[in-house]
């Protein structure tokens, strides 16, 4: 589109899909108007008034939105009432995020989202829901390829129209990864499902409360109710744990296949990464490498323990805070491990910061990390113990309790063999973690300032907090529990001269 070019209306096919998205958003509320009317004997006008109100909402959202792109922005405006005008500068558009679920692809659409760098804050995230598949996927080249903004000559308009369509057409990209069928093997072990298996609980609770059902009056179910209470406390307990590990484990591996099915991740000649995934609802993410800053290896527990990890992008434009699949910023789901490496040091283009020894840490932050995971447990167990005696709390909560300081030693002991640092080919490394073990490898291009915290023990221990600040990612690289030299070291080699204002002739901090 030209800069000449006014402004546009979404695809008249939402027409059909915006009402529906808000009833499926109000269900509950019309439930709910069910029953409040049920009482007065008015149960299916509130309902029928309350349908026609939702329906109506979503209708008005395609009439009160439209869209202009011209050479220097992307504008949206939306909204009746409290009418918005979202201006985003063509420069600093960083990502392209295009999905689409089930009922957008029965009608051949698409949503866009353009991502600026800022797009964890809801209310300034540039959506376009929806647009043709085909119009979709031209946006995204035009919007990511594009050359800086100038003023253009018509001729100049029409051949870069052109170049756009010829790319959209046969995109010359080299395949850096896909997701075979075996590698499913690894969705139990991320307990995404323990999250949804909550979610059906809640629900169908809710829902057999509200209908008023009692289910341990069905023959089959009072029956095993009856057997499950008479197993004893033990059998009991260890009964409802398998039921809920094979739940969980089902709904993390059905969760896996929906989420990365026919997963590809490719390099654009023209600069970019795009990865494509989904079952039933696909989505299509495209990443500026410019903007790319660096990688993260990150291993939770359970996936560690059979040699798995995932590979993110440390990258500005995408959302933080709401994970790593919702976000955007996944380059590879749950793979194995070296996988994970190799995926990583492509898009990075170097091996060595994803792969090489790191620096430990010393035996201060090993003991550190002993000190304060062993000292919480032994005062949760002194705890236990005096409410027992002084409160009549029952026995088996302190017995119980005296498992903590085994595990919070284990934890503490993982903690400790994970921290590590590098500054390897002009990239800082960090790792650390024990639940989410994370290595993290980040350009000292992309660092744009540190941040050293010592809190009263790390001084009385001679340690340091290390925080590499970035536009990217988190925004932020922790290299934990560092020796004060190393660190003030470490941040000297990476950006030389920031820090030296501010230390004393000694080295020191002031």
């Amino acid at each position: 589109m030209s800069e000449t070019d006014g402004w546009r209306r979404l695809s008249g096919r939402m027409l059909v899909i915006h009402p529906i998205q808000e009833l499926l958003r109000a269900w509950p509320v019309l439930v709910g108007l069910v029953f409040a009317g049920t009482a007065g004997g008015q149960g299916s006008w509130w309902s029928l008034t309350g349908t026609i109100a939702v329906v109506a909402a979503g209708m008005l959202r395609w009439f009160t939105t439209t869209y202009r792109i011209s050479a220097e922005q992307v504008q949206v405006r939306r909204g009746l009432f409290r009418r918005q005008l979202l201006t985003v500068p063509r420069d600093r558009i960083r990502t392209v995020d295009v999905t689409a679920n089930l009922l957008h692809r029965s009608l051949g659409l698409a949503k866009v989202e353009v991502g600026t760098g800022r797009t964890d804050r809801k209310d300034e995230a540039v959506k376009l829901d929806a647009l043709h598949v085909a119009e979709a996927t031209r946006l995204r080249a035009e919007l990511l390829h594009r050359a800086p903004a100038r003023r253009e000559t018509a001729r100049e308009d029409a051949t870069r129209e052109d170049t756009a369509r010829e790319e959209t057409a046969a995109p010359h990209e080299a395949l850096l990864a896909s997701v075979p069928a075996a590698w499913v093997r690894y969705g139990p072990f991320t307990l995404t499902g323990l999250v949804t298996v909550g979610v059906i609980a809640g629900v169908f609770g809710r829902a057999v409360n509200e209908a008023h059902l009692d289910p341990g009056r069905l023959g089959p179910v009072s029956e095993l109710l009856d057997r499950w209470e008479n197993a004893g406390l033990p059998a009991e307990i260890a009964v409802l744990v398998a039921v809920l590990v094979v739940a969980v484990a089902v709904a993390s591996t059905l969760g896996y296949v929906l989420a990365f099915y026919g997963f590809r991740l490719t390099r654009n000649a023209l600069g970019t990464v795009h990865v494509s995934r989904g079952l039933i609802t696909t989505r299509s993410i495209t990443i500026e490498e410019r903007r790319l800053h660096g990688v993260e290896i990150s291993e939770p527990l359970l996936l560690r323990a059979v040699r798995g990890a995932r590979c993110l992008a440390i990258t500005t434009g995408l959302r933080v805070g709401r994970g790593a699949e919702r976000g955007g910023s996944l380059l590879l789901p749950p793979a194995p491990r070296a996988e994970a490496e190799r995926v990583g040091a492509l898009v990075l283009g170097r091996t060595a910061p994803v792969t090489a020894p790191l620096t430990a840490h010393g035996p201060r932050a090993t003991r550190r990390r002993h000190t304060r995971a062993v000292g919480l447990a032994a005062l949760a167990v002194a705890t236990c113990l005096v409410l027992s005696w002084a409160a009549g709390l029952p026995a088996w909560v302190w017995r119980l309790s005296l498992v903590l300081p085994p595990v919070a030693a284990f934890l503490a002991w993982d903690r400790a063999r994970s921290l590590g640092h590098a500054l390897i080919e002009a990239t800082l490394v960090s790792r650390r973690g024990s639940l989410v073990r994370r290595r993290s490898a980040l350009a000292c291009e992309g660092i744009i300032g540190w941040n050293l915290r010592r809190s009263f023990f790390q001084r009385r221990a001679g340690l340091a907090t290390l925080v590499a600040t970035t536009a990217a990612g988190r925004q932020r690289i922790d290299v934990q529990d560092v020796p004060l030299g190393e660190a003030l070291r470490l941040a000297d080699e990476a950006l030389p001269g920031l820090l030296t204002p501010f230390l004393d002739a000694d080295g020191r901090d002031v």
